[in-house]
């Protein structure tokens, strides 16, 4: 009954589940009725939120012609939420490829409609002249519609939820910095939209009329330069009032440079961004409306989103976050358990430590590790290899967690990926630290013969080249004092909770 059921709801297609906006448009299709598929390169990143139950996961790449015709098969409404920011140099010949195919595939299998969520543009400015990050974006949006299938591009400029990438950059740099030198750009005049009325759009566009094909305009009430923004923002997390001096020299790549060493955004991440932000980015029209009525009469305005946000973060509900896709440079390669590693190197530490505690206990501090947490040996050692990553364009340490308690897979974890989480048992993580080769530490819970609590911990190494293996040697020293005294503490610290679960 509940297959036939699936069977006679409409179906959407949403693509860049694993990503920010669709991990969270999902759950809200779910709950207007519509049964959903979703197409990822990685499924198993799905598997553990709390809608993967009831959605349909097909594994493929958007620039897969094959894999995008099985997605589209009995497809009503298709999304089209990614793109290849930081990928690399030719990011807009990608975006390019997989929009036309994204296209053709759904006016082949007669797809009702497309929804796309780009970039808002500034009016007046030829499109060879934007920024790659927003002629790609403007790019995708012609291509869809000049699809032949009725298409809403909803064009929007910065989302502030918790967890999107904008609003990182935007709290980060306002609670570190009380007093900014900062671009110029600080002074061009925003219009910012809250996640909540950027969804309820999305949902909405589902149900517009089909000869309705164009571009809509999305924003909120207030249209703000960026100092605006990190006053209000310091206004409503209650800090005193920002210092922000403006200086011209500051090109947009000092600016992403400037963003990657005080926000945990990447500079292959800010660079596009801050590009963006050069330019007067406003609303010239707001039929969005007339389709998908406003609550009130008007989106939330900006106070009201931050204040949102901020409570999000507090209460540890971020349900997304930027880093939740894939960051550009990281592995996708094999598990090192996978055939493919027979016969190549793979170097090791292995550890094991008993532990006077429950296995509940120790759980509870593996699965609590990094973030705030930290990792439990040499903070001043993490924090440097962390701060090297960043002067090498990786991601550093400063992404900390999606929540503070429980971990899924696919969640960014400082310079970590969670890639495997069996609860109460294992945790893998992969490093996407710049590395000449690939890394993974694996922590685990079980019993020894005699019954005790055991903790496992056992770090990976696959090198790249002559390069790799010198690498993995000359760190092999420190591994004594790195993990040795990361399994030892981790130990000390579930006794420790341990006992005080007894106390209580």
């Amino acid at each position: 009954m509940a297959d036939h059921a699936a069977s006679t709801l409409p179906r959407a297609l949403v693509t860049g589940a694993t990503g920010y906006i669709g991990g969270r448009l999902v759950p809200e299709l779910l709950a207007a009725g519509y049964a959903v598929r979703a197409l990822a390169r990685t499924p198993e990143k799905l598997r553990d939120h709390p809608w993967a139950a009831r959605t349909e996961v097909l594994r493929g790449d958007i620039t897969d012609a094959g894999a995008v015709r099985t997605a589209m098969a009995g497809v009503d409404v298709a999304y089209y939420l990614v793109h290849a920011l930081g990928t690399g140099r030719r990011f807009e010949e990608t975006d390019r490829r997989a929009a036309q195919i994204f296209a053709h595939q759904a006016r082949a299998a007669g797809v009702r409609r497309i929804v796309y969520l780009g970039g808002l543009t500034p009016r007046g400015v030829p499109e060879r002249d934007l920024s790659p990050h927003l002629r790609s974006r403007a790019e995708v949006a012609r291509i869809l519609l000049d699809s032949g299938v009725p298409t809403a591009a909803l064009r929007a400029a910065v989302i502030i939820g918790s967890g999107s990438a904008s609003f990182e950059m935007l709290r980060y740099l306002t609670e570190r910095l009380p007093v900014m030198v900062t671009p110029s750009w600080v002074r061009t005049r925003i219009q910012p939209v809250a996640v909540r009325d950027v969804l309820r759009y999305l949902v909405g566009c589902a149900r517009l009329p089909d000869d309705i094909s164009r571009t809509f305009d999305i924003g909120g009430p207030d249209i703000l330069t960026y100092r605006d923004m990190m006053q209000r923002y310091a206004r409503v997390a209650a800090l005193p009032e920002r210092l922000i001096l403006p200086v011209p020299m500051l090109t947009p790549r000092l600016s992403s440079l400037w963003i990657g060493l005080v926000t945990p955004v990447p500079p292959g991440i800010a660079r596009p961004l801050a590009e963006s932000l050069r330019y007067e980015v406003v609303c010239h029209e707001h039929d969005i409306a007339r389709y998908v009525p406003d609550p009130d009469g008007r989106p939330i305005a900006f106070d009201d989103a931050l204040a949102l946000a901020l409570r999000r973060v507090r209460d540890a509900e971020v349900t997304t976050r930027w880093s939740n896709a894939a960051v550009p440079g990281a592995p996708s390669d094999p598990l090192p358990t996978d055939p493919a590693w027979a016969g190549g190197s793979l170097y090791s530490d292995c550890r094991e430590q008993a532990v006077d505690a429950p296995p509940e206990a120790l759980w509870r501090v593996v699965e609590g590790i990094g973030g705030e947490n930290g990792w439990y040996s040499l903070p001043l050692a993490w924090a440097v290899r962390g701060w090297l990553d960043r002067l090498v364009g990786g991601v550093g340490l400063r992404r900390g967690r999606r929540d503070a308690r429980r971990l899924r897979v696919g969640d960014s974890l400082d310079f970590w990926r969670v890639e495997e989480v069996d609860p109460g048992r294992l945790l893998r993580l992969r490093a996407e630290m710049r590395l000449p080769g690939l890394a993974w530490l694996e922590m685990t819970v079980g019993r020894d013969a005699q019954g005790r609590t055991l903790y496992g911990q056992r770090a990976l190494f696959h090198p790249h080249g002559l390069t790799g293996h010198a690498y993995w040697w000359s760190i092999s020293p420190f591994h004594a004092v790195v993990f040795g005294g990361m399994a030892r503490n981790i130990a000390a610290a579930a006794e420790h909770s341990g006992a005080q679960g007894l106390a209580c």
